[in-house]
């Protein structure tokens, strides 16, 4: 009784990190994008196959975290959970090419907070 079942040898840094690496990559794209840095062109879909790469790493990032084995783990998933709501709705606000930058960048970034707290977090799962 009060046993839970783990994934053995869970460890959410990696994923977290990697999540959290997607996310940063295409941050960094799109804002060099909006700010007339880079031009994609016909290669626009990077953006879009970063996005979905992002989402993707950080459901399972998330899901794995909540199976960790330590408590800092579990901690580390619910903190980067949230960053799942502002990628969800960037799809349904409006696009920098529909006429809404400011839109879609501050829903974008808003899911900073969460990815930085799940990498201070995991890596209290490293060192503690």
């Amino acid at each position: 009784m009060g046993h839970s079942v783990r994934a053995v040898g869970s460890r959410p840094g990696p994923w977290i990190g990697l999540a959290s690496a997607c996310w940063a990559a295409n941050a960094a794209l799109g804002a060099s994008v909006g700010a007339g840095l880079v031009h994609t062109g016909r290669f626009r879909w990077i953006h879009h196959a970063l996005y979905i790469t992002t989402t993707t790493t950080t459901a399972l990032a998330a899901a794995l975290s909540a199976a960790s084995s330590t408590a800092s783990g579990r901690a580390a998933g619910r903190a980067l959970a949230p960053a799942l709501l502002p990628l969800a709705v960037l799809p349904h606000i409006g696009t920098p090419a529909q006429g809404h930058p400011r839109r879609h960048a501050l829903a974008a970034l808003s899911a900073a907070p969460f990815y930085a707290t799940a990498l201070f977090r995991a890596r209290a799962t490293r060192t503690g």
